[in-house]
């Protein structure tokens, strides 16, 4: 095993004939093709216009278009604009005109919304790009056609600007200052070695999650930077996922509890079919895991199965298999290049083992909300920042998380914390998915109310309900239980796990004062 060169740069230059991507139509690419790929849509975007500081934006699928898009805005000095593809038109026209994008790059399949974001944001027809053919967008290889697959000359390094889910109103931009140097002087990768994860040879990383989400697209370009090839699902499915991972030998990847339990729910016989020994690192965040899930991923996957904590703005906290099964439902201690605090309402410093919302500090630089100095200054205290995320650290620095302040019900004084009932709900056979909220109550304020995605084969209705109720009665106390549930067909989370609970829940509070 050989220690990479730092960056995929120098990789390729070193090793253009090396396979570093795998396609999701199964189609192998070099490091000297894709570098190639990256170079050309550098000089394109330059002769477009961009210019060391500009964004452009991205509505692309899991594919080769989005990885050549990160390499080329990380050395050329641009920040790239990731936009989840299921946003509508006017959800994606404000991340185009907020974010400043220059230009905007878009696959065919999201051709409706592209068209009505590039309308809606005044984007200039030279400056809007089609993978694949959409009306009033030039072809994307427009940018390529005819420029060099060298490298460009002033290469400097770009950043990714993420827009956050916008659960508490429109998506903000999270913008880090340019560091001005080369990107070899950046290690890229290196954040991977908080997790144990080395730039060993045969390490490959299988993105199985959308590449518009900060923490995918960041464990994989850094997967990339170490060395690491990588294989890309573009449409998520628990059995195809097994198979991906047999096929290529796949030792690590990012992944969400969701997946989790859609990989659990699949026939015995059917994950018996392939082998999973080759990962060493099944990491998950971005939403809260229950521990009859977590140990039951354990028990088949092996201690491979880990945890972190953190953010679009930064993070966080970070729990091996090892560290919770000595602490079942810790999120884990402080990365090196992180501190941990919980402080009150008042701003004061808690002690251990008591409850407030959870702040981080990073060492590695600064951020700020873009266009929105309010919100950056009011969720800090000094050179902390939250998420609104409520928890409690114990004696030995470990995190343990309780729900995010803003999902908190509040019933007859009593503070009780979804995310431990979306958890018991979630060991009834007949439940696929669960939400938790509390609605308007005259003498309580508010009562628990849950929703429910019935798994294969059950039918939603009274019955189903009732017995729902039953199993949860022997598990909570009884101000936490349910007053109803309800039934959707699906539940609204994006393909990262994160729930739209926003969606089920407001329709109970538009009529009240002062209502969101």
């Amino acid at each position: 095993m050989t220690q990479p060169p730092n960056g995929f740069w120098a990789q390729a230059a070193a090793d253009p004939g090396r396979t570093v991507l795998t396609a999701p139509d199964g189609e192998d690419w070099t490091a000297g093709r894709l570098h190639a790929a990256a170079n050309r849509l550098v000089h394109g975007l330059r002769a477009a216009g961009l210019r060391r500081g500009d964004a452009f934006a991205v509505v692309l699928p899991n594919g080769v278009e989005f990885v050549t898009a990160y390499l080329a805005a990380a050395q050329a000095g641009l920040y790239l604009v990731p936009v989840n593809h299921h946003f509508v038109g006017p959800e994606i026209a404000w991340i185009v005109s907020d974010s400043g994008a220059k230009a905007l790059i878009a696959h065919e399949r999201f051709a409706p919304a592209a068209i009505a974001a590039a309308d809606e944001a005044g984007l200039p027809a030279a400056h809007r790009y089609a993978v694949g053919a959409i009306d009033g967008f030039r072809p994307y290889a427009d940018l390529a056609e005819g420029r060099p697959g060298t490298p460009p000359e002033d290469r400097t390094l770009g950043w990714v600007m993420n827009y956050t889910s916008g659960t508490t109103g429109r998506p903000r931009g999270i913008r880090r200052p340019l560091p001005g140097r080369l990107p070899e002087e950046s290690h890229l990768g290196g954040f991977l070695g908080i997790f144990g994860i080395e730039p060993f040879d045969d390490n490959v990383h299988l993105v199985c999650s959308p590449l518009y989400h900060t923490a995918v697209l960041q464990f994989a370009g850094a997967s990339l930077h170490i060395g690491h090839r990588l294989v890309l699902m573009d449409t998520w499915a628990p059995e195809e996922m097994l198979r991906l991972i047999d096929t290529h030998r796949c030792t690590h990847t990012h992944m969400v509890p969701t997946q989790f339990h859609r990989l659990l729910a699949l026939p015995d016989e059917v994950k018996r079919r392939y082998d999973v020994t080759t990962m060493r690192h099944a990491i998950h965040g971005a939403a809260p895991c229950p521990d009859h899930v977590k140990r039951a991923m354990i028990d088949w996957w092996g201690k491979c199965v880990e945890e972190y904590y953190a953010a679009s703005e930064g993070g966080g906290a970070f729990a091996t298999a090892e560290d919770w099964l000595k602490k079942p439902g810790t999120v884990g201690r402080a990365w090196p290049i992180s501190e941990l605090a919980v402080f009150d309402d008042d701003g004061n410093r808690l002690p251990p083992g008591e409850l407030g919302t959870v702040y981080m500090r990073m060492d590695t630089g600064g951020f700020r909300y873009h266009k929105d100095e309010a919100k950056t200054a009011k969720n800090r205290i000094g050179d902390f920042f939250t998420v609104g995320d409520l928890g409690i650290l114990d004696e030995d620095g470990h995190l343990f998380l309780r729900d995010r302040k803003i999902d908190m019900i509040i019933s007859g004084g009593v503070n009780i914390y979804p995310v431990e009932i979306e958890g018991v709900l979630l060991g009834h056979p007949a439940v696929a998915d669960a939400a938790v909220f509390g609605i308007p109550h005259p003498d309580w304020g508010e009562e628990v109310r849950a929703v429910v995605e019935p798994a294969p084969g059950h039918e939603a209705g009274d019955a189903l309900a009732a017995a729902i109720l039953r199993h949860c009665e022997g598990r909570l106390a009884g101000y936490k239980l349910p007053r109803g549930v309800g039934f959707v067909q699906e539940m609204p989370r994006d393909p990262n796990g994160k729930l739209y609970k926003r969606r089920l829940r407001d329709p109970y509070w538009e009529d009240r004062p002062g209502a969101l």
